[in-house]
């Protein structure tokens, strides 16, 4: 069993940043994927970022290019997910998944991630 654990949230004002963590334990994964994805009330869970094993591919959406930073420890079985220039449109609850994949490869759909962590709340004020 694999347990991820996010940590970070809070509340901050538009154009602030906030810095998001995420650590998986337990049976962790010789080659692995971690990536980001929101829900906002009364929307779908959407993609926001994913970054391979190796670090050396990542994939983010549209609306968050430019604005976030998805980073990893390879050792430690780490993400952390750098958020700038925050829109009150970011806020949602922000979850950490996590699951095998082959080395240098991302996942962008929650489908393909079978341990998630219990999310953390950023909420965003105008």
């Amino acid at each position: 069993q694999v347990h991820v654990v996010e940590s970070g949230g809070g509340l901050v004002q538009a154009g602030g940043s906030l810095r998001l963590s995420c650590a998986a334990s337990g049976r962790t994964f010789s080659n692995y994927a971690m990536g980001w994805f929101r829900q906002a009330p009364g929307k779908e869970r959407e993609f926001v970022a994913s970054i391979s094993w190796s670090g050396g591919t990542t994939h983010y959406a549209d609306s968050v290019k430019g604005r976030f930073t998805i980073s990893g420890d390879n050792a430690k079985y780490t993400s952390a997910l750098q958020m700038n220039s925050l829109k009150p449109e970011d806020t949602a609850v922000y979850y950490c998944a996590a699951d095998w994949a082959p080395l240098g490869r991302t996942m962008i759909r929650a489908y393909e991630y079978d341990y998630w962590g219990q999310g953390t709340q950023v909420t965003v004020s105008s």
